[in-house]
């Protein structure tokens, strides 16, 4: 039995609301822990002086650079002693999910257990990174928790300036959209680059995430320093007969209101059955036999709304892979971004290909730690030397799906385009042939 609980008014308020509340799972826990009981002691002090408490310090385990984040309490007494003394430390393990978060129940059991001997209890299945965050552990209690978790086959995750854990949606398992086996991309790059997560060595953190399709539940777009997400480049399948189905059942006044009318390209439209056309690029459906739904892939963008709203009747494409964006992030240095467009396709069905992915983060990791400055995101040092710089140094060419917006500014000087024209055929005979490029000026 722990010692009494501390008087906590402001969380108690916490408690009243219809949504569960994490006071309640403390003070469960406080139950059986003097820990807990002085970690809600510590939190109630905060919430009412409006002041964190906490402070950073070194706490690891054998081997490792990073992965554990220290946190030492700074409410002392008069005589500089802890103020709560069984929560003077409370430090967090962040250890690496499997990709696509697959877990039994036997695991998770464990796990929880675990955290229960050599913790206090508290588990944030997943933390914003993506690790599972055990919460809360002594100095004396970390090694010992890690090597309980190693044992299960766990690893500890990113933290500091490093590769950070990597996240991936459960994708190819049990989703009828994804695009490329998210879990063997995710592992394959995990794989390699272990020591750049365990050893902190870069100018600042480095995020991989992996969506399967540009649905992006892994957020990936705006969290990731490298987003894989799912794409096709033919055009979108359809089922006809499900596709009626749904018609059926929704009218036509639905299929306009929802799906025609939210293309964000006009790319789809209903047609009379006796001008469906049959160019290449359409998809083509007949929803009675009088009108068509008419998709033109041209235009398309891959949005997946209608796919949503129409799923199983519509699906991604038989040629599928992956477009790779570099540079998305949170708030820092210059505000929140969204990754850019390094790789418009590439496929991701064989080792070789996500060799060549593995590759692409090596490249673009190399380029980040010996371009960066201190506490530089990639998509910040992108924006301070440039795309094209960027984009030359990793051997990539530009291509139109790397603009971000149009252009504000109708005028172009058009003098020296044929010179520029001739150089880059020079160029690229030049390599295709193996010799050297003549001066185009000359």
């Amino acid at each position: 039995m722990a010692k009494p609980q501390h008087p906590t008014p402001m969380l108690d308020e916490l408690e009243s609301g219809p949504w569960p509340s994490f006071v309640t799972g403390l003070k469960r826990l406080a139950n059986d822990k003097d820990y807990v009981v002085d970690v809600l002691g510590q939190l109630e002090t905060s919430y009412r002086t409006r002041k964190g408490y906490w402070k950073g310090g070194t706490v690891g385990v054998f081997g490792y650079g990073g992965g554990v984040i220290p946190r030492f309490t700074e409410l002392k007494d008069a005589n500089d002693q802890p103020v709560f003394k069984d929560a003077a430390e409370f430090h967090t393990l962040r250890v690496m999910p499997p990709p696509g978060m697959h877990y039994t129940t036997e695991v998770l059991r464990k796990l929880c257990d675990a955290w229960e001997r050599h913790g206090s209890g508290l588990i944030a299945f997943h933390g914003q990174s993506g690790d599972i965050m055990f919460q809360g552990a002594t100095s004396a209690n970390v090694q010992k928790a890690f090597d309980e978790i190693n044992e299960l086959g766990f690893d500890l995750g990113g933290a500091g300036p490093a590769v950070r854990t990597s996240m991936s949606c459960v994708g190819a398992a049990r989703c009828e959209q994804s695009c490329y086996d998210e879990a063997r991309a995710h592992r394959a790059v995990i794989n390699s680059f272990l020591d750049d997560i365990h050893r902190p060595s870069l100018p600042y953190k480095f995020k991989f995430k992996f969506s399967g399709c540009p649905n992006d539940c892994m957020n990936s777009i705006q969290r990731a320093d490298m987003a894989v997400i799912g794409t096709w480049r033919d055009n979108i399948r359809a089922d006809e007969p499900l596709v009626r189905k749904w018609f059926a059942r929704h009218g036509i006044g639905e299929l306009v209101n929802d799906v025609v009318a939210r293309c964000p390209t006009k790319a789809i439209r209903i047609v009379p059955v006796a001008g469906m056309g049959s160019a290449a690029n359409l998809t083509t459906v007949k929803l009675d036999d009088a009108q068509a739904l008419q998709i033109d892939n041209h235009d398309c963008v891959r949005c997946m709304h209608c796919i949503n709203v129409i799923t199983g009747g519509l699906a991604p494409g038989q040629d599928k892979g992956a477009t790779i964006l570099v540079g998305g992030k949170r708030t820092l240095k210059i505000g929140d971004m969204m990754g850019t467009v390094v790789v418009p396709f590439i496929k991701l069905a064989t080792d070789e290909d996500r060799e060549k992915l593995v590759e692409l983060g090596q490249k673009i990791i190399d380029f980040f730690a010996d371009n960066a400055l201190e506490h530089e995101r990639t998509g910040e040092m992108i924006e301070r030397i440039g795309l094209v710089n960027f984009l030359d140094a990793l051997g990539l060419e530009v291509d139109p799906s790397m603009v971000a917006c149009p252009r504000t500014n109708p005028y172009v000087r058009m003098d020296g385009w044929d010179d520029e024209v001739a150089r880059l055929e020079a160029a690229k005979t030049a390599k295709a042939t193996g010799s050297t490029a003549p001066d185009a000026s000359a």
